[in-house]
């Protein structure tokens, strides 16, 4: 909302910083809430379809762009205005939602050792020494991915609008073409990584990708669009994987943090693509376009630079993924959590699993009390 009344760029840059700040804290938290408790055979389409909701986010966004920006006195402003509604709906939605099982397992570990505050530490104190360079491996695994998205898709606009000549409706449609391809790739490749692995879905969905540039980035009339859809169905077939990917990665003592901070961490890094892109192009300048009015507006090549550019990300993408760990099918409950035990004390598991909860608990779990563990322990 705010953004939508700034009227100088500081005041922008502002509320843009702020809003990342709040933005930022979401990704983790909604991984590991929807994938937590996830049953182990459903991973992979879940972990698909969660991450789609990016690229069903980024078609309602085209939309929604070309229905409200610079149709109103008001150019841009009402795009912002409309887009603060969103929250208020997921904010309601949430609120309807418990704690998920394994969240709560693991606070009453917690509460039986001997204070809840100092295994909390202990435990992140635990993973960091032990998973370090695990942390480190994520951090630029997901710099890859980011750059593979933001490579793909931050110009391709302006490759079609400045390049190609399409009109505003053409684009808007090749985008929309492009993220159908997208949501149908990234839960697609989700499901299938189930059955043949994380890594080796990645790797080829990568490759898959590589070989359709050529047609993504050169195609000039409105063919493009075929090619829109098979490239995003790759480069979001392989995000589609990344959410378990780096659940099933991450040290279950800092997973909300780990797979957050590591996705937002490579977003950092992948932020400059857009400028990368443009300051390459500016070395195969095209002849400048006449407008009616007789100005001319210079162009760059940006097909030929996406290219080169993806190219490069997806060869980064795949030695990085088929030098890195996989762990598909690792138990995602607090019990079999190794960190946490060593944190917590040799009994604290078993005190939790029966029932021994400090007075005054706050997890869903332990608000039932007895009776829920005794029908756990009946199990």
């Amino acid at each position: 909302m705010g953004t939508g009344f700034c009227n100088t760029y500081k005041q922008f840059l502002a509320v843009r910083a702020l809003f990342g700040i709040a933005m930022g804290g979401l990704y983790g938290n909604v991984a590991a809430m929807a994938l937590e408790d996830c049953p182990q055979k459903a991973r992979g389409i879940i972990s698909g379809m969660l991450q789609q909701g990016y690229a069903f986010g980024y078609l309602l966004a085209t939309v929604f762009a070309r229905a409200f920006v610079n149709t109103t006195p008001h150019g841009w402003r009402p795009l912002y205005w409309f887009g603060s509604a969103v929250p208020v709906l997921i904010i309601i939605f949430r609120l309807f939602l418990g704690e998920t099982d394994a969240y709560n397992e693991r606070v009453r570990i917690r509460e039986s050792g001997d204070n809840i505050g100092k295994t909390f530490v202990k435990e992140g104190k635990i993973a960091l020494k032990k998973h370090w360079t695990l942390l480190i491996y994520m951090v630029l695994l997901m710099a890859g991915f980011n750059f593979m998205s933001h490579g793909s898709q931050d110009l391709y606009p302006t490759m079609l609008t400045n390049q190609y000549n399409f009109s505003p409706n053409a684009v808007t449609v090749t985008q929309v073409v492009a993220n159908l391809g997208a949501i149908t790739g990234g839960t697609t490749i989700g499901y299938l990584s189930q059955t043949f692995g994380r890594r080796f879905s990645i790797i080829v969905v990568c490759i898959l990708g590589g070989a359709l540039l050529y047609p993504y980035s050169f195609v000039s009339n409105e063919r493009i669009m075929a090619a829109a859809f098979f490239e995003q169905f790759c480069v979001q077939g392989a995000w589609g994987v990344i959410p378990i990917h780096l659940m099933e990665l991450s040290p279950g003592s800092l997973r909300a943090f780990v797979v957050g901070t590591s996705y937002q961490l490579g977003n950092l890094a992948s932020s400059a693509s857009s400028t990368i892109e443009a300051t390459i192009g500016e070395k195969f300048p095209l002849p400048p376009k006449i407008e009616a009015n007789g100005k001319k507006v210079p162009r760059d090549e940006y097909g030929k630079v996406i290219c080169i550019f993806m190219a490069c990300v997806f060869v980064y993408v795949i030695l990085l993924t088929l030098l890195g760990p996989e762990r598909r099918g690792r138990s995602l409950d607090a019990a079999d959590d190794e960190d946490l035990a060593e944190a917590a004390g040799p009994d604290a598991v078993e005190k939790a699993r029966h029932g021994a909860i400090r007075e005054g608990s706050d997890s869903d779990e332990a608000k039932v009390g007895g009776e829920f563990n005794a029908r756990r322990d009946s199990q």
